[in-house]
């Protein structure tokens, strides 16, 4: 009787531990699919922004230096997510292709063309600027959205990871671990206004 006892108790705490080391697999899991939608809807964000900063320089609103600055910075930007869609892997697994300084570039562009004075003229003078304006606000503001959850994402998987049992069982695999993107999303203080 004491052996079958001791039988029972043996296979439940190893039923016990299959079950906590399968949670944390499924849990882990579940994190890196997280940050993968993340960035793609970091990606996606940021493409709307290069197209609303197009049209906002197409609009004719804008000097024509400026227009021409805005209008590079933001070709860049979709030239290289036109680069990475062309590529097998989009995304790289979890990693951001090198875009931060391109991203970088495009809200240096915007901080550069968009003074305080060519706002308060744009919403004054050009119903067509003005609308393109709008989105290029909207965009920005769902850039950095998108970039805070990706990097909260990336949080999370980092802190799982670095439990001693994920580590020991090697529960992650051989996931590449995943990176904060990191890049200036601020937008002109003339447009947050």
């Amino acid at each position: 009787m004491q052996s079958i006892t001791l039988t029972a108790v043996v296979v439940a705490v190893l039923l016990g531990i299959a079950w906590y080391l399968s949670y944390n697999a499924a849990r882990l899991d579940r994190l890196h699919t997280r940050v993968e939608g993340a960035l793609s809807a970091l990606d996606a964000q940021l493409v709307r922004r290069s197209e609303a900063t197009l049209e906002l320089a197409n609009s004719g609103a804008l000097d024509p230096a400026s227009a021409l600055m805005l209008a590079g910075a933001a070709s860049e930007s979709l030239e290289a997510h036109n680069e990475r869609a062309l590529e097998d892997d989009f995304l790289e697994g979890q990693s951001f292709g090198q875009r931060e300084v391109l991203e970088s570039d495009l809200t240096a562009a915007l901080q550069a063309a968009l003074s305080a004075d060519v706002v308060a003229e744009i919403r004054q003078d050009d119903a067509l600027g003005a609308l393109a304006l709008q989105r290029v606000e909207a965009a920005g503001v769902r850039v950095q959205l998108a970039r805070r959850f990706h990097n909260d994402a990336v949080t999370d998987v980092r802190r799982v990871r670095r439990k001693l049992v994920v580590r020991v069982f090697r529960l992650a695999g051989h996931a590449d671990l995943p990176r904060t993107v990191e890049f200036d999303d601020e937008l002109p203080p003339a447009v947050r206004d």
